[in-house]
This record gives structure tokens, sequence and C-alpha cells, in this order.
């Protein structure tokens, strides 16, 4: 039996409509990836932007999260790693600038990406009606009260295929949804300093 409470929580995830995440967030790519199974962050070694590597059915992807860039691609990774189910930490050998460091998968294998960032921004993803997905910025550390758009927005509604996985990239410049036919990320310049 459901409650007031959970009916109610569920009618406002149901009626929120998609809509932009707000400034400073600005939507950079979203891109067929066909067959992803799931993504992971890593960091270049000469720039120190935010690379999102991308694991499908297809090989593997690194993405430039500052510019939306494939930066490298593999279509035929070893098989023995080509998934992260085949680490406990369920990492693949990273490519291109990174090649030769384990990046941490997530996806359809489990694990997770970070769901806050150091200045408070927090990501939630709902399942109001399953098997769809929402997934819910919030500025306030979550919570999700009053209307959409004040202090949460639904910037993602995963109807069209199976949701992945969803997060921030350690750094907190980089928010990434997966699905297992696209990869859509927003960034931001910087990271405010805390006081």
């Amino acid at each position: 039996m459901i409650t007031d409470h959970r009916r109610t929580i569920r009618e406002r995830y149901l009626s929120a409509p998609v809509m932009a995440a707000p400034e400073p967030w600005r939507k950079l790519l979203d891109r067929p990836v066909g067959g992803l199974l799931g993504i992971g962050f890593a960091v270049h070694p000469d720039t120190g932007q935010d690379l999102v590597m991308t694991v499908s059915t297809a090989g593997h992807g690194l993405f430039d999260a500052a510019t939306g860039e494939i930066v490298a691609r593999d279509r035929d990774p070893d098989p023995d790693t080509s998934t992260p189910d085949a680490e406990p930490d369920l990492a693949c050998p990273g490519i291109g600038p990174v090649e030769g460091v384990p990046v941490r998968i997530a996806g359809l294998f489990g694990g997770g990406p970070h769901r806050t960032t150091p200045d408070g921004w927090t990501l939630d993803v709902v399942a109001p009606d399953w098997p769809d997905h929402r997934v819910i910025l919030s500025a306030d550390g979550g919570g999700h009260r009053g209307e959409p758009g004040g202090s949460w927005w639904h910037i993602h509604h995963a109807s069209w295929s199976e949701f992945r996985t969803a997060g921030f990239s350690p750094s907190g410049r980089t928010l990434a949804v997966a699905t297992s036919s696209d990869l859509t990320l927003w960034t931001r310049e910087s990271v405010p300093a805390l006081s």
C-alpha cells in the first residue's frame, strides 16, 4: 500500500518537465553510444581536465569533458579486460592519454560515480514510472522541496533505453548520464572554493 506522502512525491516527479540544468552548468554533449555498458572518469595527465571513458559492446572511447571531443578510441580492446566485471574494483585499462591507468567503470556491472560535489550540488535518480528513470539535479543538497526549477531540476528522462548510471566526476566539474544507448554530459568551468 502506498502512503499519501509517497503518492505526493511520486506525483511531483511525474509532473516535473525535463528542463535545462541551471547556471553554472551547461549541456556539452548528447551523443549516441550504442551498446553502452558503463562509464568512468579519469583526469588528463597534461591538462588536468576531466575525461569520460565509455565501455560499450563496440569497444572503448575517451571523451574530453571540457570540449566533448573524442580523445581516444579502441574498437578492439583485449577481451580479458574489455568489461569491468573482470576486475574486483570494476576497472578497465585506460586508453589514449590515460593508457595503463585503471579507470573504474560504473553501469551495468555495478559501481557508481559521485552523487554530490564539494560545493553542494546533488544528483538523484528516481523511477516513479519504472523502468523509466529521471535524473534530478539539486542545488541545496537534495530534498526536492518546492517547485521544479527553483532548487531542483529534472534534467534527464531515460525512457527510450536502459538507464546505466549518473553522477559527477571527482572534481565536481562534470556531470554525466549514461544509458544503454547514449552519453550525456554537462560541464562547468570551475568548482567554487569552500570557506
